[in-house]
């Protein structure tokens, strides 16, 4: 068989075009190519030979080279090659040597074609998949829209144009039906690669910070930086706290937010499906701070111990269900907005406290005296 090489200059034309275009470097997928060649070979022709492919970088020329152990006498022809035969190719070989031989197998050129256009197809999707990713990754912490493709108890599949959002369960705002082709807003929670390797958008509507971005757009001084969203709770789907502050002392960060007749804070209400929002004003005072978080409920006294971050919170007796909330949401909310424990007590609860660690004291003393 006529030793020769494989030429196609196109190739390299068209690595050299890729390169420029989507920025895949022509070395990396020669290296690509190299590999799958490698791989066909063996398939196509049952080869057990210890074989080389190597491909000319500037005209694309396909070498395959059979690498043979030199012995004084060849006994399997696939792997082996006599010392005399080594020696008419280079006449220094010694035994115990390789020796690289160039072949070219028939019909290799179609299958290289081939091999190289795949390598070269699934190289594309690879560079699409990570330019999509490197995109999406930097919109974490951000608000996408998208059509819901699927959608039942377990998961929400959305379409977010280049690729699609998940929506797991826990994610789901419990109180909200999903349908096929509803238009929905999500918070990007994280980007994750899937099992074929394609980017996976996981959004979420039950997440604090979906709270924060919406606020965010609605509220031009939040985003402007004039008004601080200092921490928000949540109990998707039912109730929101939102802690606001401004530095500068002409601006009513709670009324800002509300706005005229509620107008601003609607528009999040109404994108959340009526979830309540209370929007406090934050003070570094923790004392004040706790009090407002307890709104709408009205506190008479806030008793604080900094270094165990527990507030005992004081209310009149019509107050003590407001404070606490149905299922002690208000209070739970109050406390992972503001970081502390809260216990609240009614004035008589509080009243009949002090009783009984008087009367406690009272004991003590008696018994010390006796």
């Amino acid at each position: 068989m006529k030793e020769q090489a494989i030429d196609n200059k196109e190739l390299i034309l068209a690595l050299e075009e890729l390169e420029k275009e989507k920025g895949i470097k022509k070395e990396y997928l020669l290296e690509s190519i190299e590999t799958a060649l490698l791989t066909a070979y063996k398939r196509n022709f049952d080869s057990l030979d210890n074989v080389r492919i190597e491909m000319d970088k500037k005209t694309g020329a396909t070498h395959v080279y059979s690498i043979k152990e030199v012995m004084e006498k060849a006994n399997d022809e696939a792997t082996e090659i006599s010392l005399k035969e080594a020696k008419k190719i280079k006449p220094d070989i010694k035994e115990g040597d390789q020796i690289e031989i160039e072949i070219v197998p028939r019909n290799f050129g179609r299958i290289a074609a081939q091999t190289a256009k795949q390598v070269i197809i699934q190289k594309l999707r690879e560079a699409e998949r990570e330019i999509i990713f490197t995109e999406f990754n930097e919109r974490k912490g951000e608000i996408v829209s998208g059509l819901i493709q699927k959608a039942d108890k377990n998961i929400v599949v959305m379409d977010l144009g280049r690729l699609e959002g998940v929506m797991p369960a826990k994610e789901q705002i419990p109180t909200e039906n999903y349908k096929v082709n509803d238009k929905i807003k999500g918070y990007v929670l994280d980007v994750e690669k899937g099992a074929k390797g394609a980017p996976q958008v996981i959004v979420s509507r039950s997440h604090p910070d979906f709270v924060r971005k919406l606020l965010e757009f609605e509220i031009p001084e939040i985003y402007e930086g004039v008004i601080e969203i200092k921490s928000v709770s949540r109990d998707p789907g039912y109730r929101s706290k939102v802690a606001v502050y401004s530095p500068d002392p002409n601006i009513d960060p709670v009324g800002s937010c509300v706005g005229q007749k509620g107008v601003r804070i609607q528009n999040v209400i109404n994108e959340l499906n009526g979830e309540k929002i209370d929007v406090i004003e934050w003070n570094e005072d923790p004392a004040i701070y706790i009090a407002a978080s307890l709104l709408p409920a009205q506190i008479l006294a806030v008793d604080i111990k900094k270094e165990l971050k527990f507030a005992q919170v004081i209310v009149p007796d019509d107050q003590l269900s407001l404070a606490i909330g149905k299922s002690g949401q208000n209070a739970r909310l109050a406390a992972k907005l503001t970081d502390w424990k809260i216990d609240i007590k009614s004035e008589t609860q509080f009243r009949q406290m002090l009783l009984e660690k008087e009367k406690e004291e009272n004991q003590e003393e008696n018994k010390q005296e006796e």
